[in-house]
């Protein structure tokens, strides 16, 4: 005994499969239809971004100066 799903706005409901199809027109009029499981999309990741790259401020790299023991 096979069952299918009917959605009708939010709600589901489960009935068999041949009750179903041999009354798939009256079903129709109510405004159910057959539930199909559509998968969600996955979101796409958003690329990162530098925060140096969108700085508008140059900034001058200054050279550590190197410790000698002596």
């Amino acid at each position: 005994m096979e069952m299918v799903k009917l959605v009708k706005g939010d709600r589901v409901i489960e009935r068999r499969k041949v009750d179903y199809e041999n009354n798939a027109k009256m079903w129709g009029i109510r405004g159910w239809e057959l539930f199909v499981n559509k998968p969600k999309p996955e979101p796409k990741p958003e690329p990162e971004v530098k925060e140096d790259a969108l700085s508008s401020e140059w900034k001058e790299e200054i050279p550590k100066k190197s410790k000698k023991k002596g």
